[in-house]
């Protein structure tokens, strides 16, 4: 449905309307698809005959610089070959983009979404991302650690005693540099677009609101705790794609548990109710698992690859 032309669009703030109406004069606004739970406006627009999209964050939102920040350093590649929306305007101190609409259907809640080939693709595509640059920070363990445990210490839902055997075991976790990435930070079929007007499915990615610089494993967890449960042939396709396992044996653990503390705590703060149980239910997974292996044999957290990771005993 036909929402109207630009001086109506819903979320825009003055500045954004404005740089926006001089990037696309005559457009016409078709979708409102923004989320509703962070303050970033997702908007369907037609223009010249075709479709672009145009993402606006309000005064504390960091997604749209992130956003950017993808489109210039490393989407190249995905974008030229269509795999990824093109960057057609951007301003970051006024926190607004427009991007080329990426032709297709989103996996989720598709017979794709549990394709073998869909997901081979995918892993194609993030070994393509991940290959991008590679950094050695010093300091991103102790800046993961230490969010962790902000999280931890702040409004949550999460057991009291959970919590406080969480904080025990972020503060056992070593320190060391670790090698960074650009993640796309929300890699599943939810921001996986299939395109089925060609001979084969082709597989896109959108929604870069998240990228960033990170250990590459990182952009497995969602797709490990929603996605490939109970699904080992999707798994196996998606690492054939990727042409490894990302997964390191000592830091897996941790970055699993980061992202379900993360998940919980910041779904309880913006109300996400669901996205709060799967985080919680994450967490009640990990703390639960205790490791068959002795505790001299096994002395650090996280020396599994596969299900929840091991945990020292006793």
């Amino acid at each position: 449905m036909i929402l109207g032309p630009v001086h109506t669009w819903p979320g825009l703030a003055i500045e954004q309307r404005r740089l926006v109406e001089g990037w696309l004069p005559g457009a016409v606004v078709e979708a409102d698809l923004s989320w509703g739970l962070v303050e970033t406006t997702v908007l369907q627009v037609r223009h010249g005959g075709g479709l672009v999209v145009v993402k606006a964050g309000g005064p504390q939102d960091h997604h749209i610089a992130r956003e950017v920040e993808a489109h210039r350093r490393w989407l190249q590649p995905w974008a030229s070959a269509g795999r990824a929306p093109a960057l057609l305007h951007a301003d970051e101190g006024a926190r607004v983009v427009v991007t080329r609409w990426l032709p297709g259907d989103l996996a989720q809640g598709t017979p794709a979404a549990t394709d073998p080939d869909v997901h081979r693709q995918a892993g194609e595509l993030l070994a393509k991302l991940h290959q991008q640059e590679a950094v050695h920070d010093a300091g991103f363990e102790v800046a993961a650690n230490t969010k962790t445990r902000r999280w931890l210490a702040g409004p949550h839902a999460i057991p009291v005693d959970t919590a406080r055997r969480l904080a025990e075991e972020v503060g056992s976790w070593p320190e060391h540099p670790a090698v960074l990435v650009p993640t796309h930070g929300d890699f599943h079929p939810r921001n996986w677009v299939v395109d089925d007007g060609r001979t084969t499915s082709r597989v896109g990615v959108i929604d870069f609101g998240r990228a960033a610089l990170r250990p590459a494993e990182s952009d497995l967890v969602r797709l490990v705790q929603r996605d490939w449960v109970g699904r080992p042939d999707l798994e196996t396709a998606f690492l054939t794609g990727y042409g490894s396992d990302p997964r390191e044996d000592g830091s897996w653990r941790r970055t699993r548990v980061r992202e379900a503390v993360g998940t919980a705590c910041w779904a309880h703060l913006v109300g996400d109710g669901a996205f709060e149980q799967e985080g919680l239910r994450l967490l009640e997974e990990l703390t639960a698992w205790t490791c068959p292996r002795s505790a001299a044999s096994c002395h650090l957290p996280g020396s599994c690859r596969g299900g929840t990771g091991h945990r020292p005993e006793g």
